[in-house]
């Protein structure tokens, strides 16, 4: 077992005893995008990933400023918004930074409690608590800023019965590929730009109530060329994590960088979802045109005895059909983990998917960090950014 690995050997209900739940998160509601046509986007994102046609709001709605579609796959839910109009503020978003994560929901019991608790801690407030009501019931929102132009939506849905929120209506759809196995979001991960990690964990800490449960730092995270530096930030019960990065100094131009380029701001880098077959799951998602970075060299693969150690014995996957399709593993104490990056999604190289499989591991792959950089730096020369 690595060096790295070795550094998350606790148990995170032990950590997470330090938390001061003032916010209690009941999961990760929806995960809200900016985009410029979010019709298109939608169908890419049923073709190559199997989501599902779940809820819409539009002109036919009443809408006469956005248009949003919602899909679904099990527990994921993607909102896609739109503009109608020059003169609508999301048109900025899109100008400066392309399409990306604006909203990142958290499905809470109070909406009015989470954002009074929040703002009088610090946050900056982005929506007050409001009522919204449709012949299905209410749901309470509010919301508040956190890096860049991102925002944390609080979502109180106890007294809704609706598809999804009001204004909505259930969107039918005669196109529905097959879902291809994802589950639920597992972590989301932002960037942060040069000396803004520290501010933004305690910003995690002060205002959420969050821990910082594991790190690392550029002497764990480098490659030859660049480096980065991490913590990863959990709420109290451990639903919600979000990894923060932030660039190191090194010879080049870290992904970071690269990302803070093109992005123009901190942001959201990517979202890792779940599945329960990660072999079936990519290997659908490449059938369906999905890019995946580049594969490891073949001496990562056979190194994974060494690396897995007595977690071989109760490793289910053939390490051949891992190479075949470029997956990674690595283990803790408490198991192993299997994960692969897509390629940027938009041609701004900003966000992606990263596709787990959690076999009992609680990390976040600390043994693949120096394959995975080298395989992105890799990527990073051929679009001369390195």
């Amino acid at each position: 077992m690595s060096k790295e690995v070795k550094s998350v050997d606790y148990g995170l209900e032990k950590i997470f005893e330090g938390a001061e739940d003032f916010l209690p998160l009941l999961g990760t509601d929806y995960v809200e995008f900016y985009v410029g046509n979010a019709k298109q986007s939608a169908h890419f994102y049923k073709t190559a990933f199997g989501f599902q046609s779940h809820a819409y709001k539009g002109l036919e709605t009443g809408s006469r400023d956005s248009v949003s579609y919602v899909l679904k796959q099990d527990k994921i839910r993607l909102v896609l918004t739109t503009p109608l109009n020059s003169k609508s503020p999301i048109n900025d978003h899109i100008v400066k930074h392309g399409d990306g994560v604006k909203v990142i929901a958290l499905w809470v019991d109070d909406a009015t409690s989470a954002f009074e608790e929040t703002t009088k801690r610090g946050a900056k407030p982005y929506m007050e608590p409001t009522v919204e009501k449709d012949e299905h019931g209410e749901v309470v929102r509010s919301g508040v800023y956190t890096y860049g132009e991102t925002v944390h939506m609080f979502v109180e849905r106890k007294n809704y019965k609706g598809t999804f929120l009001p204004g909505f209506r259930e969107w039918k759809s005669d196109y529905n590929p097959t879902p291809t196995g994802l589950k639920y979001i597992d972590h989301m991960v932002g960037n942060v730009g040069w000396g803004q990690m520290n501010k933004w964990v305690k910003w995690y800490e002060d205002v959420m109530g969050f821990v910082n449960f594991l790190s690392f730092d550029d002497k764990q995270i480098h490659t030859e060329y660049s480096a980065l530096m991490s913590k990863v930030m959990s709420n109290g019960n451990g639903r919600i994590k979000f990894p923060i990065n932030e660039p190191a100094k090194g010879i080049k131009k870290s992904q970071i960088e690269e990302y803070l380029d093109f992005y123009e701001d901190s942001g959201v880098q990517h979202l890792a979802v779940a599945t329960d077959d990660i072999i079936k799951t990519v290997s659908q998602l490449k059938e369906r045109g999905i890019e995946f970075l580049p594969p490891p060299p073949q001496a990562y693969y056979e190194d994974i005895p060494r690396r897995l150690g007595d977690h071989m014995k109760m490793m289910k996957e053939d390490i051949n059909e891992l190479k075949k399709l470029s997956i990674m593993i690595d283990a803790d104490e408490d198991g192993y983990l299997l994960q692969i990056f897509t390629k940027p999604l938009e041609d701004r190289p900003t966000l992606f998917f990263e596709i787990i499989q959690r076999m009992g591991a609680k990390g976040f792959g600390a043994g693949n960090f120096k394959a995975l950089f080298e395989s992105i730096e890799r990527e990073q020369e051929q679009r001369g950014t390195l």
